[in-house]
């Protein structure tokens, strides 16, 4: 099963970039004002329409799964601002968060004991 979630940006080239670039997603134009960014078998669905009346907000975090979470966490972390480090966490999860350039909090994970 796979997920995808539509989020509010206010700039919708700077949200584009911003995946494509710095966090190496695949990254297409679909619907007017909307761009879909895409990894592994995550999709987050951008759009700059106020269909909720309200600036971009989130109050959770968004997890990823990644198969080669060391060499992605190389490849970016000189580039996104790391919301938390590479760590494993007690509950079992490696990972590390980022946030983006819409203030979303995108974390990217394995599980401990698959390594």
């Amino acid at each position: 099963m796979s997920l995808s979630i539509l989020l509010r940006c206010i700039d919708l080239e700077q949200t584009r970039k911003f995946y494509e670039s710095v966090l190496c997603f695949e990254v297409s134009s679909t619907a007017e004002n909307t761009t879909t960014v895409a990894k592994s078998d995550a999709r987050l669905v951008f759009t700059s329409q106020d269909l909720w009346s309200s600036q971009p907000g989130f109050s959770g975090t968004i997890y990823i799964t990644v198969t080669d979470l060391d060499e992605y966490f190389s490849i970016i972390e000189s580039k996104a601002p790391i919301a938390w480090p590479l760590q494993v966490m007690p509950y079992g999860s490696r990972e590390f968060a980022v946030t983006d350039c819409n203030g979303y909090l995108i974390a990217f994970h394995q599980d401990a004991r698959r390594q």
